[in-house]
């Protein structure tokens, strides 16, 4: 089966004027609505208050059908109660990005696209999406699978290596914060909290410090509850030519017992099991929310982006001892090992200083206490700014040696 993409436009002109009483966004009836076997194959069944365009396509490891909606508004809507079927083996709804809303079947094994359609009612605007699927064999399937890419849909144009004229200390230095997940993907969760409500909530008040502070230029990589790729949060870097780039985490522990800040640097191999394991699950965030992953880097640009980090990876090393230094000399809480490297996709532009900082973790009711204390995260904050104060005047004076 060929690769398929179903993107409908649909008119209003064409609709009576009571069906163009449309609010901004269509809403999912959940009561009408299922995902369901149906003999040997799925049937997703989606009931809306209006039509949209969408586009439907598989992708692999795992499988998954994803469903791209402009847009769905998602609020209310319990995904799980949709479920009603043993081949879809988990369901997800939520914001893509502004703009576009997603859903994502997981798939108990290859299942190729077999029909789809959506039909409006000509006298209320209502739509009913019909999408079916058929059992199919895994080479097959893996034929089919990849985002299309069509104008209106396509994702973050790749990182390019290119020399960067590196921060002179004058000026404002452009710093990017990333709050981690968002959207579709809610991060770690424990006693009520998540990660990405969380982490929005300390890089705005971060950015304000640092705003408040002068000399520096704070964009964020989300400014509300949206997915964003990890290949688009570090093309957001480099589109507002940032000087460096943090990243903002706290997650949750399942086993064992783990407290305080950690900072993480970018390496091929992991320090230790517990980061590789963590640089995994944030890794897999994209996966699991159906962005397909599948382009690779040719050999002259691995080449390329390998020069590049010669230079890039000391800086952030020296960076994320900063960081720790600024923590610590504010009092707050580190990890007994507060330095670590792993591979995580969101630090690995070559040319632009990056580090992920894991403030806490949800999984300990300390580090969660203090998480959610404004006037904790205001000390972080503090400490945080004067260590990006500090590692600035120590990179702009390892710049004039290099020039020399």
């Amino acid at each position: 089966m060929i690769r398929i993409l179903l993107t409908l436009l649909l008119g209003v002109a064409a609709l009576p004027a009571a069906a163009q009483e449309f609010s901004g966004l269509a809403r999912l009836d959940p009561a009408q609505s299922r995902v369901v076997d149906a003999g040997d194959g799925l049937l997703i069944d989606l009931h809306l208050s209006q039509g949209v365009p969408y586009r439907v396509f598989t992708l692999e490891a795992p499988p998954r059908l994803v469903l791209d909606f402009r847009e769905v508004d998602w609020q209310g809507v319990e995904a799980a109660a949709l479920d009603r079927s043993e081949i879809a083996t988990g369901l997800r709804v939520g914001g893509l990005r502004p703009g576009w809303s997603r859903m994502v079947v997981d798939l108990a094994g290859p299942y190729a696209l077999d029909r789809a359609g959506l039909d409006i009612d000509p006298a209320s605007g209502a739509a009913h999406l019909r999408v079916a699927l058929a059992p199919t064999d895994a080479e097959s399937f893996a034929a089919a699978s990849g985002a299309p890419d069509r104008p209106g849909w396509d994702r973050a144009p790749r990182a390019q290596a290119q020399p960067r004229a590196r921060d002179s200390g004058a000026g404002r230095m452009v710093v990017v914060l990333d709050p981690g997940h968002g959207g579709i993907d809610p991060g770690a969760e424990r006693e009520g909290v998540n990660e990405k409500t969380l982490m929005l909530r300390f890089a705005r008040e971060l950015k304000e410090e640092l705003v408040r502070a002068g000399g520096f230029e704070v964009v964020l990589t989300r400014e509300d509850d949206s997915f964003v790729s990890l290949e688009r949060r570090v093309a957001i870097a480099h589109r507002v030519g940032a000087d460096l780039f943090l990243s903002l985490h706290a997650d949750a522990l399942s086993q064992g017992r783990a407290h305080g800040a950690t900072v993480y640097t970018l390496s091929d191999s992991a320090s230790d099991a517990a980061s590789a394991a963590l640089a995994e699950r944030h890794n897999r965030a994209d996966m699991l929310a159906g962005i397909d992953l599948s382009g690779k880097d040719d050999v002259v640009a691995d080449v390329l982006m390998d020069l590049a980090r010669l230079e890039t990876r000391p800086r952030a090393e020296r960076l994320s001892q900063a960081i720790r230094t600024g923590i610590a000399e504010a009092g707050l809480p580190l990890h007994g090992r507060p330095l670590r490297a792993a591979g995580f996709s969101v630090l690995k532009s070559p040319d632009i200083p990056s580090v992920l900082l894991e403030l806490g973790f949800l999984s300990s009711d300390r580090d969660r206490e203090n998480l959610t204390d404004p006037a904790w995260r205001a000390r972080m904050a503090r400490g945080l700014r004067k260590a990006l104060q500090a590692w600035r005047a120590a990179d702009a004076a390892a710049a004039e040696l290099v020039r020399k």
